[in-house]
């Protein structure tokens, strides 16, 4: 998938006023099919923001998104949450697993609206399948509180993957892992991002995993510079 921004500012407040904040100011970026790419920068330069902007969770102040050339900002609600549940996975800091269900159940979550029992019996299998490659096929019957904090974020990256997303998005996916883990992650999501073929952006502290993706970019004062 081609994801894109256009000349996208977003501030917060009434633009012009002397208390309104300039987050994101005039920027683009283009996420080339297939690619890995990642945001770097100081806490509260907006990073998060412009990830959920991408990824349609929060709207620019001014400028578009474009995804696969078709802007989502012209689609009503329906349709904008069926572009997200089925184009877009989101890994975020915290994994957000539900405590009442066991690691399977979680991951066939996204599933919950799908009607079809072929397409549900398809996405069980691949789940195991995916269960099987971050090493948990073991645990699919824990439930989150039985489970590491780097166990429930790799069912999390699981989960974000189980309908086949075009596009990844990952917020601080290693933030609150050691570095063991945390370098466990990085590779895993390289390794996914690899094997399937997907668009990949990763907002970041972590300059290790930053190395790992295809391109880097660099967000501060609302400014996107390219640094690799």
């Amino acid at each position: 998938m081609t994801a894109e921004l256009h000349q996208v500012s977003k501030v917060y407040g009434i633009p012009g006023k002397a208390d309104s904040v300039t987050v994101l100011d005039d920027i683009s970026l283009l996420i080339p099919p297939g690619s890995s790419v990642a945001i770097t920068g100081p806490s509260g330069s907006g990073k998060s923001t412009l990830l959920n902007i991408l990824g349609t969770l929060d709207n620019p102040t001014s400028g578009k998104v474009l995804l696969n050339g078709k802007c989502p900002q012209d689609l009503d609600d329906k349709s904008l949450a069926g572009l997200r549940n089925t184009t877009i996975g989101f890994v975020f800091q915290l994994h957000h697993l539900l405590p009442q269900l066991t690691l399977l159940e979680n991951v066939l979550l996204p599933l919950l609206p799908e009607k079809d029992t072929e397409i549900r019996k398809k996405a069980r299998e691949r789940a195991l399948q995916l269960i099987d490659y971050v090493d948990l096929l073991s645990h699919i019957n824990y439930r989150p509180g039985q489970l590491s904090v780097g166990e429930c974020q790799r069912a999390a990256v699981v989960r974000a993957l189980i309908n086949q997303p075009k596009l990844l998005l990952a917020d601080e996916p290693t933030g609150s892992l050691d570095s063991e883990n945390a370098l466990q992650m990085a590779r895993l999501l390289a390794n996914l991002q690899h094997k399937h073929h997907f668009s990949m952006v990763v907002v970041t502290h972590s300059q290790e995993l930053a190395s790992i993706m295809d391109i880097e970019y660099r967000l501060a004062f609302g400014e996107l510079n390219k640094v690799r």
